[in-house]
């Protein structure tokens, strides 16, 4: 804003008809300058929101897979329910469950590193 302000009165513009052009001018990048801080704002708490959410997913998957491979059930004494049969396909592709840990922890990286962008650079 101080760059156009200096700008306008380096070139001293003329305007015949009004003679409140340099007030008005500074009012729209006043406005303009609000709004740019409001969505720098609202970015940056929605990638806030993006990294809490990534961050929890992967401690309580890491947790429950924790909890499943520490107290492993056996399957005559549970029966067949539903909770048996989560288990037991757990059990035969806990190998795969590797590439979507892996995927969301490059994922958050990927986020943790990324700057911030300005709206109007």
């Amino acid at each position: 804003m101080k760059d156009l302000e200096q700008y306008l009165r380096d070139n001293k513009p003329m305007v015949k008809e009004d003679p409140t052009f340099i007030l008005k001018t500074r009012q729209k990048m006043e406005a303009v300058e609000g709004i740019k801080t409001e969505v720098d704002r609202s970015r940056r708490s929605g990638r806030r929101a993006l990294i809490i959410a990534l961050v929890a997913g992967l401690v309580l998957g890491a947790l429950a897979t924790a909890v499943g491979f520490l107290y492993p059930v056996d399957s005559e004494s549970v029966g067949q329910s539903v909770m048996n049969s989560i288990r037991l396909f757990l059990q035969d592709y806990r190998e795969y469950l590797l590439l979507p840990t892996a995927l969301l922890a490059i994922a958050l990286g990927v986020v943790l590193m990324k700057k911030p962008t300005s709206v109007l650079g």
